[in-house]
């Protein structure tokens, strides 16, 4: 306990916040679980050949996937929430693993709906971003977004190997050994990592939000926000259900779901159809996480600076373009355009909706509101996995579904727009906590 404290206290000196430590074993732990469910689509076309089913058969799976991913979240959130990120992340991480690997057992849908559509699907639900969330904002405050968006990033660089890993593993070992891969690597590393390196909060090793110091000189003056209280902060989750903001960013977050979700399942199908090769569209796949890890770090940046509202709402309304590029394009065109466009907006809603929850509810119920959250955009994916798949092997083309998807985008832009976070959150509204210097006071910031 003594080496650590030294160790620790030697860090501090050089100016290595223990917080960024915990920021890149959830990055690796991203890396894997979103990486996976990303790579759900490269075996569509292989299981209806192996099992001789139709695309709405497999959708039917991922669907369920998603949805029970979706009603794990707020679990998650909430048991992250009383009990700390850190055992939630690891045991979920533990089962995702195991379930992983028996996947490659399974020789029909209903295998791939037990074993993935639940199993894998409720697990990945405790090592997704509102447990994560919960974690980073106990640990960051002024750099909460930049942390949250390098967090995010994981996802995004998983999407960029994973995907066309998983890709090369099935054309080379087949797809039963690409399963049992990817399952070892986040038992053997994930899992341990998070072990090692991931703590619930601060005071667990003497340490501080931001790794702030004492300043007995200055003790009247608040060092961060996190030492307000905004004016709609809940000590209870459901008291933020009678507020409006929670609900424009849920309805954002549903459409995010029926955006990226239905594509992640439905994209190299899509590919396929335009007479694009399997590999082709994994590797466009993977160009567009690219850029998307690239885009999600400068909305990190920039939403400790600017109004979080307005990233978010401009991030929903490039994708919306990033769709109508499916539709008008030809096909060896569009799915480079996609890569780029949708790349710049892909992950970037996670951290905009993550902090932008913290700044107007607090952190004390995050986890479950950023979990109900999360849970509508598992929602709208679900649901617009199995649009996506039934209009497919109904009319041959994704044309119709690509629209829905870029109109839902549009009205997700314009309800995003208008949150009034300078009202909402405390980033532009604090009030001192009684007991505190000043306690009457409210000071507004007009960044």
């Amino acid at each position: 306990m003594t080496n650590r404290s030294s160790d620790l206290d030697d860090s501090r000196k050089k100016g290595a916040f223990y917080g960024w430590y915990i920021v890149a074993a959830l990055f690796f732990a991203s890396f894997l679980a979103i990486g996976l469910r990303h790579g759900f689509g490269v075996f569509v076309k292989t299981w209806e050949e192996d099992w001789g089913v139709t695309t709405a058969a497999i959708s039917l799976a991922a669907s369920i996937g998603v949805l029970c991913n979706g009603l794990s979240q707020p679990i998650g959130g909430w048991l992250a929430d009383r009990y700390g990120g850190r055992p939630v992340l690891v045991f979920s991480l533990t089962v995702m693993a195991l379930s992983t690997i028996a996947v490659s057992t399974v020789s029909s849908v209903f295998g791939l709906i037990i074993l993935y559509g639940v199993l894998v699907s409720f697990a990945a639900g405790g090592v997704s971003h509102p447990a994560m969330a919960v974690v980073i904002a106990r640990w960051f405050d002024r750099n909460r977004g930049a942390a949250m968006s390098i967090l995010v990033a994981g996802g995004s660089v998983g999407g960029l190997v994973v995907v066309p890993f998983l890709s090369y593993a099935l054309v080379e070992f087949g797809w039963r050994a690409a399963w049992v891969i990817i399952g070892l690597l986040a038992l053997g590393f994930g899992v341990p990592l998070l072990l090692l390196i991931v703590r619930n909060k601060p005071s667990e090793l003497g340490m501080q939000i931001d790794g702030e110091q004492h300043d007995e000189s200055n003790r009247e003056l608040p060092q961060s926000s996190a030492q307000y209280i905004g004016p709609d902060f809940v000590n209870k989750w459901h008291q933020a259900l009678n507020s409006k903001p929670i609900w424009q960013l849920s309805f954002g977050y549903f459409v995010c779901g029926i955006t990226t979700l239905a594509v992640a399942v439905h994209f190299v199908r899509w590919a396929v159809s335009e007479d694009i090769t399997e590999a082709t569209a994994a590797l466009a796949f993977g160009a567009l996480m690219f850029v998307n890890a690239l885009g999600v770090l400068v909305v990190g940046v920039l939403s400790d600076r600017f109004q979080r509202k307005n990233l978010l709402g401009t991030v929903y309304l490039i994708r919306g373009l990033a769709f109508i590029s499916l539709i008008v394009l030809p096909g060896d065109q569009a799915i480079w355009a996609f890569a780029v466009i949708g790349g710049m907006s892909w992950l970037a809603t996670v951290p905009l909706t993550a902090s932008l929850t913290a700044d107007v509810y607090g952190v004390r119920n995050l986890g479950t509101l950023f979990g109900f959250a999360n849970m509508s955009h598992q929602i709208g994916g679900a649901a617009a996995v199995l649009f996506f798949g039934w209009a497919f092997t109904r009319f041959g083309s994704y044309d119709i579904p690509f629209m829905v998807g870029a109109l839902t985008l549009l009205a997700a832009g314009i309800v995003s727009l208008s949150i009034r976070e300078k009202t909402h959150s405390v980033r532009y509204v604090q009030v001192i906590p009684e007991g505190t210097v000043g306690d009457e006071s409210s000071l507004r910031d007009d960044r």
